[in-house]
């Protein structure tokens, strides 16, 4: 089963009021009666900002999250993820006679001021806007494809594990000010680890995209774990996977680095599903306490 486990970390955020057409509200959690044939079902997961949810549908059920088709896996489930600026207030249409009105947790970030930052990343030249521009696409379309393999989403059961251990220097949804001039919104979590540290898959996945020197993000490995839901390792003075490599949890991706718009090593680790962007943290357990010890080993 895909939520259980997950469900444990997200207790405290969960904000969801299921509601029938014929007016009928339910408490959080609850499985609704059916209605004229058809049967509302549980939400579950993080309706925040940055967060997943998931549920379970009846057979046959086509499913929106405002407007938009959600994939029905084969085990009956769909996911969704709301992105960092998501409005207050989410639609999901379960079939023609279900929705659900989602209260998406609204979250405040934080700005932080960068810099040493190499000036040409900040304000790129001319001649390496075409390049920019091509590295955009690169990207774009290895997010586009739908990897359908029902069984890594299953598989993952709550069991997203950290891809390095370290200080978590950077979190989501800040926004950067890189020497004076503020940037977009950071979509990643930073971890600080020196050079060279292994860099292993959170989760099963396809690697789609792994370029060695991508003008902002460097060394860089897109792993798609189906389904529209991926990690992306930014940064990396290794890339040790390659495009069409099947990984599991645990699986060797590359090496820490501070390569692109770095101004020291440490792992930039993102995550998507589709265009919108999660907050990897909150898939994953606290970030273990290191001791020196166990961090030389």
């Amino acid at each position: 089963m895909l939520p259980e486990t997950i469900l444990a970390h997200y207790t405290d955020a969960m904000k969801i009021q299921p509601v029938l057409k014929n007016g009928l509200v339910g408490a959080l959690g609850a499985m609704l009666a059916s209605y004229a044939g058809a049967q509302c079902v549980e939400v579950q997961g993080d309706p925040t900002e940055g967060g997943l949810i998931w549920a379970k549908v009846p057979p046959g059920s086509s499913v929106q999250l405002d407007d938009q088709d959600l994939d029905v896996l084969p085990n009956r489930y769909v996911v969704a993820a709301f992105h960092r600026d998501a409005p207050a207030s989410s639609l999901l249409r379960i079939g023609d006679d279900c929705e659900y009105r989602l209260s998406v947790a609204q979250r405040e970030y934080r700005i932080q001021r960068v810099e040493g930052v190499p000036q040409q990343t900040v304000t790129p030249p001319k001649e390496q806007l075409e390049r920019i521009r091509r590295e955009r696409e690169l990207v774009a379309a290895a997010k586009a494809q739908l990897v359908e393999r029902p069984d890594w989403l299953m598989q993952i059961d709550g069991a997203f594990v950290w891809p390095v251990q370290g200080r978590i220097s950077g979190v989501y949804g800040s926004q950067r000010v890189y020497n004076g001039t503020p940037g977009s919104p950071h979509y990643g979590v930073d971890i600080a680890v020196p050079k060279g540290t292994p860099i292993y898959a959170p989760a099963a996945g396809l690697v789609t995209l792994a370029e060695p020197d991508l003008f902002y993000s460097g060394g860089t490995v897109i792993l798609d774990h189906g389904y529209g839901l991926s990690s992306s390792f930014l940064h990396m003075s290794e890339v040790s996977a390659r495009v069409g490599d099947e990984l599991q949890p645990g699986d060797l991706i590359g090496a820490v680095g501070a390569t692109g718009r770095a101004t020291g090593p440490h792992l930039d680790w993102r995550m998507s599903w589709r265009d919108r962007r999660v907050d990897p943290q909150r898939l994953v357990p606290p970030m273990p306490v290191l001791t020196k010890t166990s961090t030389a080993q």
